[in-house]
């Protein structure tokens, strides 16, 4: 089994907000990954003393252990256990109704000997690999298709209609995107939160498959150290716009 995994922030005088992390049981038999894209507010207050570094660690770390240890918990229900958790950690300081409350994209994935379960909410990524080669994206288009359909994001955001990320609202995991494979019909699988996967949907240097292939013979940080390449060659987002000139980025690759 090969595992890798890179992150880096889009600013180093500021904390990197993405967190990633794989757990393996004992056996080998199996295993676990978790990439959360902590969302950065805007300036001024969220309601919250904590800030988002705080947040997707305490999101990350309960969701890593549960969707290791509770096999008998859909990935679904482990993220709504771990908003939960995570929500009573800081309910008593913080205004978690605040809508810019700590909140964060997620991508899930869990493996043992019979089948890999996936589960994507927002818009970071899940790449997997099938046998024959082929490399299926799964993702959340919700934002994708808002912004197709000329609607500004601003009031969108986990709102009937619009699109949701996990913060404080323990249901909002029956609006991921989920779904099984068999164990047989995967090779690999590869999570990339929004400034990793910039390569392909905003730099545009390659498809999916093509950056399943990068991150296959090069590893996890040559794709962001590429993403950081285009990202210097247009500072000021004229060639390429995006919200931030740089983001922080996280990648898990995993061969099973």
């Amino acid at each position: 089994m090969r595992i890798e995994l890179a992150t880096a922030p889009g600013d180093q005088r500021r904390p990197n907000e993405d967190w990633a992390s794989v757990a393996l049981p004992a056996s080998g038999l199996g295993g676990s990954l978790v990439v959360l894209d902590g969302v950065t507010p805007p300036e001024g207050d969220d309601g919250c003393i904590h800030g988002v570094p705080w947040f997707t660690a305490r999101l990350g770390g309960a969701l890593l252990e549960l969707s290791g240890s509770r096999r008998d918990m859909t990935l679904a229900a482990c993220l709504s256990e771990a908003i939960g958790r995570t929500a009573e950690a800081h309910g008593s300081t913080c205004d978690l109704c605040h809508p810019l409350t700590p909140q964060a994209t997620v991508v899930a994935a869990r493996w043992d000997a019979e089948r890999v379960e996936h589960l994507v909410l927002s818009d970071s990524a899940l790449l997997i690999e099938g046998t024959g080669g082929e490399v299926t994206p799964v993702l959340d288009d919700r934002i994708d298709r808002l912004r197709a359909a000329g609607h500004r994001l601003a009031g969108l955001r986990n709102a009937e209609g619009g699109f949701f990320t996990a913060a404080a609202d323990p249901a909002v995991s029956a609006r991921a995107v989920t779904g099984t494979r068999p164990r047989t019909g995967v090779r690999a699988l590869a999570a990339l939160t929004d400034g990793a996967s910039r390569w392909v949907e905003v730099f545009g240097e390659g498809d999916w498959t093509a950056c399943f292939a990068l991150l296959r013979k090069e590893g996890p940080q040559a794709l962001i150290d590429r993403v950081r390449a285009a990202e210097h060659a247009d500072p000021d987002g004229t060639a390429f716009r995006r919200g931030k000139a740089h983001d922080d980025a996280a990648v898990i690759y995993a061969e099973l």
